[in-house]
């Protein structure tokens, strides 16, 4: 895939135009705070409440969602999954008229079917790869991160000069982005987040704990071992990947991740990898998540309670008040 940095792209186009975000999370603040710094009109949509009060002292002109939106020509939602239909429907959608541009920074709503845009209107995502506050920092600091674009419907005959020049003034394009669809975005998103990232990760580390610890090995060794080093051989990845970190390791740990690496994480996980694939690629996982959101999330809930309550956790705040400065 070719890899288009700011020299490939002309941010004139966004020139006259207003950009709505909508929401004010880490993504919102982010994106809009780095459009603003780029030269673009940024105002925020968003209902009454701590983020509408965060923006309005970050200097943003800041309106409800309904006027935000039919006031901007291009409306980029930048709220929870779960909300993004309920927000359209009621607040976005008949102020969506022909020639404007409707952003995202997910294609999750929009793959899965969830909002159907009208047709005369541009369709585009610009997905920074890094969390909000990261967006910003690096920013901030010069760079950016890197990031992926697509293109869902392109009314205008100009959809891709859009969504480029938005990645270009969050900072993207100085990291380098990729030309993608939104299924694959959100496809990969989806099975990176739930099969390594977050679930695979937090329980791959959870099992090491429980293991040392019914073995009689102290919680905090448990953790330090388990839990806190897993940032520690990351930030080797990150750096200069996998050879990198194995470089930096002593002989004993890499030999022992070739000969005891693939007896935890064996081909049957691989195979248990492709069912969620299928599930995320079927919309199978969708229809669950947005029916167990609209149902007052109890599963969820039940999840948080289950984990705040579990000794990697307890032990966890332990150890890192270690760290804290007196």
């Amino acid at each position: 895939m070719e890899i288009l940095h700011d020299n490939a792209v002309d941010q004139s186009v966004l020139n006259g135009k207003t950009i709505a975000v909508i929401g004010y999370g880490a993504q919102g603040r982010a994106q809009a705070l780095n459009m603003r710094d780029s030269g673009v009109n940024v105002i925020i949509g968003i209902r009454p409440g701590k983020s509408f009060d965060s923006a309005t002292e970050d200097g943003f002109e800041v309106m409800d969602v309904a006027s935000a939106a039919a006031k901007a020509d291009i409306i980029h939602m930048l709220l929870p999954d779960e909300t993004h239909q309920e927000v359209y429907e009621k607040e976005i959608k008949a102020n969506l008229k022909p020639g404007k541009t409707l952003s995202c920074s997910h294609g999750f709503n929009f793959v899965f079917g969830f909002i159907a845009p009208p047709e005369g209107v541009d369709v585009v995502m610009v997905a920074p790869k890094g969390p909000g506050t990261e967006v910003r920092k690096v920013f901030v600091q010069g760079f950016g991160v890197p990031g992926l674009v697509a293109v869902k419907q392109d009314a205008s005959g100009k959809a891709w000069d859009t969504v480029l020049a938005m990645a270009k003034t969050e900072g993207l394009t100085r990291g380098g982005v990729l030309k993608c669809t939104m299924e694959q975005e959100t496809y990969e998103d989806l099975f990176g987040e739930q099969n390594v990232l977050c679930g695979g990760l937090v329980d791959l580390m959870k099992y090491g704990f429980e293991t040392l610890v019914e073995a009689g090995y102290p919680p905090e060794m448990a953790y330090f071992e388990c839990v806190h080093e897993t940032k520690l051989i990351v930030d080797l990845i990150y750096e200069g990947g996998i050879q990198k970190m194995n470089a930096v390791i002593s002989n004993t740990a890499e030999w022992g991740e070739y000969v005891n690496g693939p007896r935890i994480i064996t081909p049957d996980v691989k195979a248990r990898m492709k069912e969620s694939l299928a599930d995320i690629e079927s919309g199978k996982f969708a229809r669950e998540w947005i029916a167990e959101a609209r149902n007052g999330a109890p599963t969820l809930k039940r999840k948080r309670e289950e984990l705040g309550a579990h000794e990697v956790e307890i032990t966890g705040a332990k150890i890192r008040s270690l760290f804290e400065t007196k």
